[in-house]
């Protein structure tokens, strides 16, 4: 990314950007989000899902393919704006963290700095986003009933149980995975595309490099924010009143009952999309700067 690109660019690229994440990625976040909140089996209970593929093959069983595309809206809906507020965020983070003598490349720490700063951006709409998404996707289908019928009706129904306070639950617990996490994204993606990507590169080599990159800092995020997602995911979905203390509440219990291997339910799922859906985003944003730069070069 350059560093010399506007805060305007990195806002319209990082919606474009974010839509390629979710087009490519959230079959995937279905069957992690089902994981991560299913039922803990009883003794001699069979857990409802044996795995990855397991929860895949059910989910297609059942549901169809559009099964693995639930809760779609509410995440397309949002993504554009909050990628575009995360990349914003990142490229106001990095133009504070950075000296006003210093015009070199910024440091590591100065990197994950930024990325930590574009992760208190997107809260105001990851979290309800997240919410209504979650609920969605643990819906099971056959003939099973559907208390939710589509992003909207969620929204709603959560209003009148709760008001605003219960769309955005889960609100700390978005802002504590997202934060480092963001940190840790955006720090890989600078520094493998250094590491993979000379000065005189190749228009090839500059796009295997964007896809590689984008790719390792999907994974590099998710191995920071997992085990804020799985306790996330457990708060969102959880009944009112279930965990009165919050994140501490879920923590406890998670430890209590399944031990510190929960906090990675669903890893499975998330590295198998992290990678394309996180390459899919950065090719999406470099493309979208690049036709920013021949369209309207003064932006």
């Amino acid at each position: 990314m350059s560093e010399n690109s506007s805060p305007a660019k990195y806002f319209l690229s990082g919606g474009f950007g974010g839509v390629c994440t979710v087009l490519a990625g959230h079959p995937m976040d279905t069957i992690k989000v089902r994981l991560q909140t299913m039922p803990v089996p009883k003794p001699g209970e069979v857990a409802l899902y044996g795995g990855t593929w397991d929860c895949f093959k059910k989910t297609i069983q059942r549901e169809g393919f559009r099964g693995l595309y639930k809760g779609m809206s509410a995440p397309l809906t949002g993504v554009a704006p909050i990628f575009a507020i995360s990349f914003l965020g990142f490229g106001l983070g990095k133009k504070l963290v950075k000296t006003k003598d210093d015009d070199g490349p910024l440091s590591k720490p100065q990197l994950f700095a930024a990325g930590a700063f574009s992760g208190l951006f997107t809260t105001f709409i990851m979290a309800p986003g997240e919410r209504i998404k979650c609920l969605l996707q643990i819906q099971q289908g056959g003939n099973v009933p559907q208390k939710y019928n589509g992003m909207v009706d969620c929204a709603r129904q959560l209003y009148a149980e709760g008001g605003i306070k219960s769309i955005y639950k889960g609100s700390v617990a978005t802002i504590l995975r997202d934060v480092p996490a963001s940190g840790m994204y955006f720090l890989a993606y600078e520094w493998v595309k250094e590491v993979l990507v000379p000065e005189d590169a190749s228009a090839k080599t500059k796009l295997m490099g964007t896809i590689v990159a984008g790719g390792c800092a999907g994974i590099a995020n998710w191995l920071v924010a997992m085990p804020a997602d799985v306790l996330k995911s457990r708060l969102q979905t959880a009944p009112e009143g279930t965990y009165p203390n919050g994140m501490r509440d879920v923590f406890k219990q998670l430890m209590e009952r399944e031990g510190p291997k929960a906090l990675y339910k669903g890893v499975t799922p998330v590295m198998i999309r992290a990678f394309p859906a996180n390459a899919a985003c950065f090719v999406g944003f470099e493309l979208a700067v690049k036709f920013l730069n021949w369209v309207a070069p003064n932006l």
